[in-house]
């Protein structure tokens, strides 16, 4: 579902009518790319629930990925503190870059953005099965062999753990990492919503406190 908030409050005056947009990954935090949007293109946005941008280029509405099928879906509409500026969370499909890549910015990848990009590949392995694919492997198992794959992991790193073996303890914890987003996928879970519920009881957590003091 679409979420928008405070957006009729936006300052077009002090922007010449032309806004800024950075469009943000909604699972990775990465940031994707950057482009205008007048009152049209937004309009536009909210009602296709695609990102689309005005070009100042071509005078003229674009909605991201039309040519290339690599399409922006919108999560959540966000402004800056001073309304002059939206922040839009989106679901790239494909390569957000023309020059094909995730994103149109070269900085450095934080390694969360990492553990995202696998979850991807992770899940086209079970839409796409690959003969040489361990993953598809394990999907084709089903879920039994995949559960049994993250018990036996989960004792592997308890052992190292005990162990305390740091080498071993790093190599079975990214085996169980690996396993239980298979898991996860398997059941059609992705790690946003576990991140979603652990968020919750940090709130909660953070409300029982203030509550006690």
């Amino acid at each position: 579902m679409l979420k928008q908030h405070d957006l009729l409050n936006l300052n077009w005056k002090k922007t010449n009518g032309m806004i800024p947009a950075i469009i943000q990954d909604y699972s990775s935090n990465e940031i994707l790319m950057h482009g205008y949007m007048n009152k049209d293109a937004l309009l536009k946005t909210q009602k296709d629930g695609l990102v689309t941008f005005y070009s100042r280029t071509r005078n003229c509405l674009w909605t991201k990925g039309e040519i290339s099928g690599n399409y922006l879906k919108v999560i959540e509409i966000g402004t800056d503190c001073d309304h002059d500026t939206l922040l839009i969370l989106a679901e790239p499909t494909g390569k957000t870059c023309h020059l094909g890549n995730t994103s149109c910015f070269f900085l450095k990848k934080y390694n969360i953005n990492f553990l995202f990009e696998l979850e991807k590949i992770i899940e086209n392995r079970k839409d796409k099965f690959l003969n040489n694919s361990y993953t598809s492997s394990l999907y084709k198992s089903g879920t039994s062999r995949i559960a049994q794959k993250v018990g036996e992991e989960a004792i592997e790193t308890i052992l190292a753990a005990m162990k305390k073996d740091r080498k071993e303890l790093i190599n079975e914890s990214s085996d169980l990492i690996y396993h239980l987003i298979v898991l996860l996928h398997d059941q059609n879970i992705s790690l946003n919503l576990v991140l979603d519920n652990l968020k919750k009881r940090r709130k909660k957590e953070l409300i029982v406190n203030i509550e006690n003091n």
